[in-house]
């Protein structure tokens, strides 16, 4: 099994109680999760989260079922404290992995449109049973929503060259797949960048956008500090600055206060409306780990303690 993204750093931040309750907001390959599980004695629980139907319905995932200690659900992880409270675990988790983004098995499956590298349906959604498409949301959203999408989500500073460019493509032809989408993108922009195919940032922003990536993060942070009991621990993994940034003010919110002076000493009321601990400094990908898998140079890793 190919181990994910900062495997042994996750299992290791999390500090795993051998009769603990955990949760991993992002099932995918498995990996972290059948890490986690190894590490569970007899009483201990894992339940994994993961909107993707393949990652649930996967050879691994139903392998993995015949434990029953695990458990695992269909279902976005911004719906995390619904299903912990279905379970009466509310405020007694030991332990929440989030890891954002894109799987590697989604990028590498062409019918399922993320990658501009491998030509297929124009699709996008994490979840393929409910919400809009890429083409359908590409067919309908304003010239001016689209600008900000690519601005805000993928920083493209050619936006309104790329919004313009869908927006007069379409009036002739749907866009169908990555491919079409992709030389669209080409097309519009300028000049290239080295070592970075053009349609990069638009894709990123596009998926993001689909799937309400970052409204998501932003809910089961906060869904994170009701579930988790005290001394309870979140690691949250991320791959690019928006996410990352979404992680690192929310911990650093919840673990000083938003308006606190660092140069001043915080008042007792103040410091009692705090509910995390940050724990140490983001975390990265070592060059054991860049050698064999490229796609972790991004990853970012950042963890936080239940007061």
């Amino acid at each position: 099994m190919h181990l994910p993204v900062l495997y042994n750093e996750a299992l290791r931040e999390l500090k795993i109680k051998p009769n603990g309750i955990y949760i991993d907001c992002t099932f995918g390959r498995g990996g972290h999760s059948n890490g986690i599980l190894k590490q569970l004695g007899p009483e201990g629980k894992l339940l994994s989260l993961d909107r993707d139907r393949d990652a649930i319905e996967s050879d691994f995932a139903q392998e993995m079922l015949q434990d029953s200690r695990f458990e695992l659900e269909h279902c976005c992880f911004s719906r995390l404290q619904e299903v912990i409270e279905n379970r009466g675990w509310l405020g007694k988790v030991d332990g929440i992995l989030m890891d954002f983004g894109v799987s590697s098995p989604q990028l590498d499956d062409a019918a399922r449109g993320f990658s501009f590298m491998r030509d297929g349906p124009l699709d996008m959604r994490m979840d393929c049973t409910t919400g809009l498409s890429a083409a359908e949301w590409l067919a309908t959203v304003s010239e001016k929503d689209l600008v900000q999408v690519l601005f805000d989500y993928g920083e493209e500073k050619f936006a309104r060259r790329i919004a313009n460019a869908v927006v007069t493509q379409r009036l002739e032809t749907k866009l169908e797949t990555t491919k079409q989408f992709s030389d669209l993108v080409v097309e519009a922009i300028p000049y290239k960048e080295k070592h970075k195919h053009p349609a990069t940032r638009t894709f990123q922003a596009v998926r993001i956008a689909v799937n309400r990536e970052l409204d998501e993060i932003k809910s089961v942070l906060e869904q994170a500090v009701n579930v988790l009991k005290p001394e309870g621990r979140m690691a949250v993994i991320s791959f690019h600055s928006l996410e990352d940034r979404i992680a690192k003010r929310f911990i650093r919110d919840e673990s000083r206060g938003r308006y606190t002076d660092s140069k001043l000493p915080m008042l007792a009321e103040q410091e009692a409306l705090l509910r995390l601990k940050k724990c140490g400094k983001a975390i990265k990908s070592g060059q054991e780990e860049l050698n064999e898998n490229p796609r972790a140079r991004s990853a970012v890793m950042r963890v936080a303690e239940r007061k």
